[in-house]
Protein backbone atom coordinates (compact mmCIF):
# COMPACT_ATOMS: atom_id res chain seq x y z
CA UNK A 1 0.00 0.00 0.00
CA UNK A 2 2.59 2.72 0.88
CA UNK A 3 2.83 6.10 -1.16
CA UNK A 4 -0.02 4.73 -3.28
CA UNK A 5 -2.76 5.02 -0.57
CA UNK A 6 -1.71 8.50 0.06
CA UNK A 7 -1.74 9.63 -3.57
CA UNK A 8 -5.42 7.54 -4.17
CA UNK A 9 -6.37 9.28 -0.95
CA UNK A 10 -5.05 13.01 -2.20
CA UNK A 11 -6.78 13.00 -5.81
CA UNK A 12 -10.35 11.59 -4.26
CA UNK A 13 -9.91 14.32 -1.46
CA UNK A 14 -9.11 17.11 -3.47
CA UNK A 15 -12.02 16.40 -6.06
CA UNK A 16 -14.48 16.26 -3.37
CA UNK A 17 -13.62 19.29 -1.47
CA UNK A 18 -13.49 21.60 -4.59
CA UNK A 19 -16.80 20.38 -5.81
CA UNK A 20 -18.30 21.04 -2.68
CA UNK A 21 -16.86 24.29 -1.62
CA UNK A 22 -19.69 26.38 -1.92
CA UNK A 23 -21.88 24.62 0.83
CA UNK A 24 -18.60 24.51 2.89
CA UNK A 25 -18.77 28.23 2.12
CA UNK A 26 -22.27 28.32 3.14
CA UNK A 27 -22.00 26.23 6.44
CA UNK A 28 -19.11 28.07 7.57
CA UNK A 29 -20.97 31.97 7.22
CA UNK A 30 -24.46 30.17 9.09
CA UNK A 31 -22.13 28.53 11.97
CA UNK A 32 -20.91 32.68 12.45
CA UNK A 33 -24.44 33.81 12.54
CA UNK A 34 -25.43 35.14 15.75
CA UNK A 35 -21.56 36.06 17.00
CA UNK A 36 -21.69 39.00 19.07
CA UNK A 37 -21.51 42.34 17.38
CA UNK A 38 -19.46 45.40 18.91
CA UNK A 39 -21.89 48.15 20.55
CA UNK A 40 -22.36 51.34 18.34
CA UNK A 41 -21.01 54.15 19.87
CA UNK A 42 -22.86 57.20 18.52
CA UNK A 43 -22.98 61.05 20.34
CA UNK A 44 -25.48 63.29 20.90
CA UNK A 45 -26.06 66.73 22.12
CA UNK A 46 -27.87 66.98 25.16
CA UNK A 47 -31.18 68.79 25.19
CA UNK A 48 -31.25 69.86 28.92
CA UNK A 49 -28.01 72.33 29.80
CA UNK A 50 -27.34 70.54 33.12
CA UNK A 51 -26.34 67.45 31.20
CA UNK A 52 -23.42 69.75 29.23
CA UNK A 53 -20.12 68.15 28.47
CA UNK A 54 -16.81 69.71 28.13
CA UNK A 55 -17.30 69.30 24.33
CA UNK A 56 -21.18 69.58 24.31
CA UNK A 57 -21.95 65.90 23.76
CA UNK A 58 -22.76 62.94 25.51
CA UNK A 59 -21.86 59.13 24.41
CA UNK A 60 -24.57 56.71 24.00
CA UNK A 61 -23.44 52.66 23.64
CA UNK A 62 -26.48 51.20 21.62
CA UNK A 63 -26.64 47.41 21.37
CA UNK A 64 -26.75 46.46 17.70
CA UNK A 65 -30.25 44.74 16.71
CA UNK A 66 -30.32 40.80 17.28
CA UNK A 67 -28.76 39.10 13.80
CA UNK A 68 -31.59 37.56 11.18
CA UNK A 69 -31.55 33.52 10.82
CA UNK A 70 -31.16 32.65 7.55
CA UNK A 71 -31.21 29.45 6.32
CA UNK A 72 -29.17 27.98 3.35
CA UNK A 73 -30.40 28.85 0.69
CA UNK A 74 -31.59 32.23 1.76
CA UNK A 75 -27.64 32.98 2.34
CA UNK A 76 -26.71 31.47 -0.40
CA UNK A 77 -28.73 33.88 -2.71
CA UNK A 78 -26.88 36.74 -0.59
CA UNK A 79 -23.89 36.06 -0.93
CA UNK A 80 -24.87 35.99 -4.87
CA UNK A 81 -26.44 38.64 -5.07
CA UNK A 82 -23.86 40.89 -2.79
CA UNK A 83 -20.96 39.56 -3.60
CA UNK A 84 -21.25 37.86 -7.00
CA UNK A 85 -21.49 34.25 -7.77
CA UNK A 86 -17.77 33.47 -7.74
CA UNK A 87 -17.86 34.44 -4.32
CA UNK A 88 -19.23 30.73 -3.57
CA UNK A 89 -15.65 30.39 -4.61
CA UNK A 90 -13.82 32.23 -2.10
CA UNK A 91 -11.28 30.43 -0.66
CA UNK A 92 -11.54 27.20 -2.34
CA UNK A 93 -7.48 27.96 -2.76
CA UNK A 94 -7.02 26.95 0.60
CA UNK A 95 -9.54 24.12 0.48
CA UNK A 96 -7.39 22.34 -2.21
CA UNK A 97 -4.29 23.43 0.01
CA UNK A 98 -6.16 21.70 3.15
CA UNK A 99 -7.31 18.96 1.14
CA UNK A 100 -3.81 18.36 0.14
CA UNK A 101 -2.18 18.37 3.41
CA UNK A 102 -4.93 17.13 5.58
CA UNK A 103 -6.96 14.62 3.78
CA UNK A 104 -3.88 13.22 1.80
CA UNK A 105 -2.15 12.27 4.97
CA UNK A 106 -5.60 10.85 7.17
CA UNK A 107 -6.31 8.75 4.04
CA UNK A 108 -2.83 7.21 3.36
CA UNK A 109 -2.13 6.67 7.29
CA UNK A 110 -5.91 4.84 7.62
CA UNK A 111 -4.96 2.69 4.73
CA UNK A 112 -1.49 1.73 6.21
CA UNK A 113 -2.57 1.26 9.79
CA UNK A 114 -5.70 -1.14 8.62
CA UNK A 115 -3.24 -2.92 6.71
CA UNK A 116 -0.70 -2.77 9.66
CA UNK A 117 -3.28 -3.96 12.05
CA UNK A 118 -4.57 -7.10 9.50
CA UNK A 119 -1.08 -8.50 8.85
CA UNK A 120 -1.25 -7.15 5.29
CA UNK A 121 -4.31 -9.39 3.96
CA UNK A 122 -6.47 -8.13 1.75
CA UNK A 123 -9.36 -10.48 3.01
CA UNK A 124 -8.54 -9.80 6.89
CA UNK A 125 -8.86 -6.22 6.39
CA UNK A 126 -12.48 -6.76 5.36
CA UNK A 127 -13.03 -8.12 8.92
CA UNK A 128 -10.97 -6.02 10.65
CA UNK A 129 -13.37 -5.09 14.06
CA UNK A 130 -14.91 -1.70 14.37
CA UNK A 131 -13.03 -0.91 16.74
CA UNK A 132 -9.79 -1.00 15.79
CA UNK A 133 -10.88 0.80 12.31
CA UNK A 134 -12.29 3.84 15.14
CA UNK A 135 -8.43 4.14 16.30
CA UNK A 136 -6.89 3.86 13.11
CA UNK A 137 -9.19 6.76 12.32
CA UNK A 138 -8.17 8.71 15.30
CA UNK A 139 -4.80 8.39 14.78
CA UNK A 140 -4.81 9.07 10.62
CA UNK A 141 -7.09 12.24 11.15
CA UNK A 142 -5.24 13.74 14.64
CA UNK A 143 -1.55 13.70 12.51
CA UNK A 144 -4.01 15.03 9.23
CA UNK A 145 -5.24 17.99 11.19
CA UNK A 146 -1.91 19.02 12.54
CA UNK A 147 -0.11 19.34 9.13
CA UNK A 148 -3.04 20.74 7.59
CA UNK A 149 -4.10 23.62 10.48
CA UNK A 150 -2.60 26.35 8.54
CA UNK A 151 -4.43 25.78 5.39
CA UNK A 152 -7.79 25.09 7.59
CA UNK A 153 -7.10 28.51 9.49
CA UNK A 154 -6.87 30.22 5.93
CA UNK A 155 -9.58 28.81 4.64
CA UNK A 156 -12.38 29.53 7.19
CA UNK A 157 -11.16 33.22 6.71
CA UNK A 158 -11.26 33.09 3.51
CA UNK A 159 -14.81 32.33 3.54
CA UNK A 160 -15.71 34.49 5.85
CA UNK A 161 -14.19 37.26 4.53
CA UNK A 162 -17.49 38.35 2.55
CA UNK A 163 -19.76 38.87 5.78
CA UNK A 164 -17.76 41.58 7.10
CA UNK A 165 -17.80 45.50 6.43
CA UNK A 166 -15.68 46.16 3.71
CA UNK A 167 -13.13 48.32 6.01
CA UNK A 168 -12.70 45.55 8.30
CA UNK A 169 -12.12 42.58 5.54
CA UNK A 170 -8.53 40.99 5.07
CA UNK A 171 -8.96 40.58 1.20
CA UNK A 172 -6.45 37.68 1.08
CA UNK A 173 -5.52 37.27 -2.60
CA UNK A 174 -5.36 33.44 -2.56
CA UNK A 175 -4.02 31.41 0.31
CA UNK A 176 -0.03 31.63 0.52
CA UNK A 177 -1.03 35.54 0.83
CA UNK A 178 -3.20 34.66 3.41
CA UNK A 179 -0.85 32.84 5.09
CA UNK A 180 1.59 34.77 4.43
CA UNK A 181 -0.43 37.82 6.14
CA UNK A 182 -1.24 35.86 9.29
CA UNK A 183 2.20 35.62 10.05
CA UNK A 184 3.51 39.17 9.57
CA UNK A 185 0.78 40.31 11.36
CA UNK A 186 0.11 38.37 13.96
CA UNK A 187 3.06 35.68 14.21
CA UNK A 188 3.35 32.38 13.18
CA UNK A 189 1.79 30.37 15.55
CA UNK A 190 -1.45 31.89 15.10
CA UNK A 191 -1.40 29.65 12.02
CA UNK A 192 -1.99 27.02 14.38
CA UNK A 193 -4.67 28.98 15.90
CA UNK A 194 -7.90 26.80 16.80
CA UNK A 195 -5.31 23.49 16.39
CA UNK A 196 -6.26 21.58 19.26
CA UNK A 197 -10.33 21.69 17.69
CA UNK A 198 -8.67 20.84 14.44
CA UNK A 199 -7.03 17.93 15.75
CA UNK A 200 -10.34 16.47 17.86
CA UNK A 201 -12.38 17.60 14.89
CA UNK A 202 -10.51 15.74 12.54
CA UNK A 203 -9.94 12.59 14.78
CA UNK A 204 -13.55 12.39 14.98
CA UNK A 205 -14.71 13.02 11.44
CA UNK A 206 -11.94 10.65 10.13
CA UNK A 207 -12.95 7.95 12.78
CA UNK A 208 -16.31 8.50 12.22
CA UNK A 209 -16.31 8.59 8.64
CA UNK A 210 -13.70 5.99 7.28
CA UNK A 211 -15.10 3.25 9.65
CA UNK A 212 -18.38 3.90 8.75
CA UNK A 213 -17.86 3.67 5.27
CA UNK A 214 -15.82 0.45 6.00
CA UNK A 215 -18.42 -1.14 7.83
CA UNK A 216 -21.40 -0.26 5.95
CA UNK A 217 -19.80 -1.69 2.47
CA UNK A 218 -18.84 -4.62 4.34
CA UNK A 219 -21.93 -5.10 5.87
CA UNK A 220 -24.20 -4.52 2.75
CA UNK A 221 -21.80 -7.42 0.53
CA UNK A 222 -22.06 -9.72 3.35
CA UNK A 223 -25.58 -9.89 3.47
CA UNK A 224 -25.72 -9.56 -0.46
CA UNK A 225 -27.92 -6.33 -0.79
CA UNK A 226 -25.71 -5.29 -3.38
CA UNK A 227 -22.66 -6.25 -5.20
CA UNK A 228 -19.35 -4.00 -4.77
CA UNK A 229 -20.15 -1.10 -7.45
CA UNK A 230 -21.03 2.57 -7.20
CA UNK A 231 -24.78 1.92 -5.49
CA UNK A 232 -22.99 0.11 -2.62
CA UNK A 233 -20.55 2.94 -2.65
CA UNK A 234 -22.85 5.91 -2.95
CA UNK A 235 -24.85 3.44 0.25
CA UNK A 236 -22.33 3.41 2.42
CA UNK A 237 -20.84 7.02 1.52
CA UNK A 238 -24.40 8.76 2.86
CA UNK A 239 -24.75 6.50 6.03
CA UNK A 240 -20.73 7.68 6.52
CA UNK A 241 -21.39 11.33 5.85
CA UNK A 242 -24.25 11.71 8.16
CA UNK A 243 -22.67 9.73 10.74
CA UNK A 244 -19.41 12.43 10.54
CA UNK A 245 -21.91 15.25 10.63
CA UNK A 246 -23.94 14.70 13.86
CA UNK A 247 -20.60 13.57 15.35
CA UNK A 248 -18.35 16.41 14.56
CA UNK A 249 -20.84 19.33 14.28
CA UNK A 250 -20.30 20.96 17.78
CA UNK A 251 -16.84 20.69 17.39
CA UNK A 252 -17.30 22.56 13.66
CA UNK A 253 -19.07 25.49 15.12
CA UNK A 254 -16.66 26.07 17.97
CA UNK A 255 -13.57 26.13 15.45
CA UNK A 256 -14.61 28.26 12.85
CA UNK A 257 -15.47 30.78 15.80
CA UNK A 258 -12.25 30.75 17.13
CA UNK A 259 -10.53 30.34 13.65
CA UNK A 260 -12.25 33.69 12.22
CA UNK A 261 -12.07 35.57 15.69
CA UNK A 262 -9.91 39.06 14.36
CA UNK A 263 -7.47 40.63 17.32
CA UNK A 264 -6.60 44.23 17.58
CA UNK A 265 -3.34 45.77 18.35
CA UNK A 266 -4.09 46.08 21.87
CA UNK A 267 -7.61 44.41 22.33
CA UNK A 268 -9.04 41.86 24.07
CA UNK A 269 -9.77 38.55 21.72
CA UNK A 270 -13.80 37.05 21.80
CA UNK A 271 -12.65 33.95 23.02
CA UNK A 272 -9.76 32.84 25.54
CA UNK A 273 -10.08 29.50 23.95
CA UNK A 274 -12.47 26.77 23.03
CA UNK A 275 -14.13 26.06 26.19
CA UNK A 276 -14.38 30.02 26.69
CA UNK A 277 -16.01 29.83 22.78
CA UNK A 278 -18.36 27.30 23.99
CA UNK A 279 -20.01 28.48 26.88
CA UNK A 280 -20.33 31.81 25.43
CA UNK A 281 -21.96 30.32 22.46
CA UNK A 282 -24.63 28.11 24.98
CA UNK A 283 -25.22 31.17 27.04
CA UNK A 284 -25.69 33.57 25.07
CA UNK A 285 -27.38 31.37 21.85
CA UNK A 286 -28.63 28.00 23.11
CA UNK A 287 -27.01 24.71 23.52
CA UNK A 288 -29.07 23.45 19.63
CA UNK A 289 -26.55 26.92 18.59
CA UNK A 290 -23.66 23.97 18.45
CA UNK A 291 -25.72 22.04 16.09
CA UNK A 292 -25.90 25.78 13.54
CA UNK A 293 -25.11 25.16 9.75
CA UNK A 294 -26.33 21.48 10.53
CA UNK A 295 -28.44 21.29 7.25
CA UNK A 296 -24.98 22.78 5.39
CA UNK A 297 -22.94 20.23 7.12
CA UNK A 298 -25.14 16.98 6.18
CA UNK A 299 -25.87 18.90 2.79
CA UNK A 300 -21.89 19.13 2.31
CA UNK A 301 -20.95 16.43 3.93
CA UNK A 302 -23.25 14.19 2.15
CA UNK A 303 -21.88 14.98 -1.11
CA UNK A 304 -18.29 15.11 -0.40
CA UNK A 305 -18.70 11.60 1.10
CA UNK A 306 -20.14 10.36 -1.88
CA UNK A 307 -17.84 12.30 -4.16
CA UNK A 308 -14.82 11.08 -2.01
CA UNK A 309 -15.64 7.46 -1.47
CA UNK A 310 -16.72 6.69 -4.97
CA UNK A 311 -13.64 8.53 -6.92
CA UNK A 312 -11.44 6.63 -4.55
CA UNK A 313 -13.21 3.54 -5.34
CA UNK A 314 -12.38 4.14 -9.47
CA UNK A 315 -8.92 5.73 -8.54
CA UNK A 316 -8.01 2.75 -6.79
CA UNK A 317 -9.30 0.11 -9.60
CA UNK A 318 -7.03 2.67 -11.77
CA UNK A 319 -4.02 2.09 -9.58
CA UNK A 320 -4.85 -1.74 -8.86
CA UNK A 321 -1.94 -2.72 -10.90
CA UNK A 322 0.47 -0.23 -10.25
Amino acid sequence: MGLKGFVEGGIASIIAGASTHPLDLIKVRMQLQGESNPALVQAYRPAVAALNTPNGYISLRIAPPPPTRVGLVSIGTQIVKSEGATALFSGVSATILRQTLYSTTRMGLYEILKQKWSDHSDSDTAKLPITKKIVAGLIAGGVGAAVGNPADVAMVRMQADGRLPIEQRRNYKSVVDAISQMSKQEGIASLWRGSALTVNRAMIVTASQLATYDQAKEMILEKGVMSDGIGTHVTASFAAGFVASVASNPIDVIKTRVMNMKLEAGGVAPYSGALDCAMKTVRTEGVMALYKGFIPTISRQGPFTVVLFVTLEQVRKLFKDL
